[in-house]
């Protein structure tokens, strides 16, 4: 069982840090066409699309990357923890 939870871990910290950049991205005002952002936007919006299409936007904010960084700690703790 450790395989996994290793798996598990280290593919939740992985989202989580593209889900960071992409956030970077969105604040910097990044470049839509550049490939780096489209591999970074293919990567997260599988985990924030369907977050955003339960959850309202508050106004201007979009708080769908908090939610996805919640779930993915989680995760990340739950590999921890079935690594041992």
């Amino acid at each position: 069982m450790s395989t996994l939870g290793l798996f598990i871990e280290i593919l939740a910290y992985v989202l989580l840090a593209a889900v960071f950049i992409r956030i970077i991205f969105s604040w910097t005002g990044f470049d839509p066409t550049n490939p780096i952002y489209k591999v970074i936007f293919d990567i997260t919006e599988p985990i924030l699309g369907p977050i955003r299409s339960i959850m309202p936007r508050m106004g201007m904010f979009d708080l769908s990357p908090m939610v996805a960084s919640l779930i993915l700690i989680f995760l990340a703790q739950l590999g921890s923890s079935l690594r041992t």
